[in-house]
């Protein structure tokens, strides 16, 4: 996992998915649609952070950029777990989750009107 992983962050680090014409993944979503979806703009986003530029980043995806420290922590948390033998599988309650669904829909609504 670790290998494909740094494989994939290598080639994207080298690859600018600004540009068209790259070995990158579409979102369905907006190939359906024509629409952009709550994490269009996350392949970008990567792309911008890993050659530090923020401002960039945060045109590309407000939503993902917030969420990004939270998600890191759950990986690393993960990960930390694994490596010491236990198995970790981190819960939403339900309000969690429907804070998380109102968000996702009212991003994708906002991000789609303007």
């Amino acid at each position: 996992m670790l290998a494909a992983g740094a494989v994939g962050a290598a080639y994207l680090y080298r690859t600018d998915p600004h540009e068209p014409g790259h070995l990158l993944p579409q979102c369905p979503f907006r190939m359906l649609t024509g629409l952009l979806c709550p994490a269009c703009g996350g392949t970008r986003m990567v792309y911008d952070l890993m050659h530090g530029h923020f401002t960039e980043a945060w045109l590309d995806n407000r939503a993902l950029l917030l969420a990004s420290p939270y998600a890191l922590y759950l990986l690393g948390r993960w990960a930390w777990e694994g490596l010491h033998g236990r198995r970790w599988h981190p819960t939403l309650s339900p309000r969690a989750q429907l804070v998380v669904l109102a968000v996702a829909v009212t991003w994708t609504v906002a991000r789609n009107i303007v």
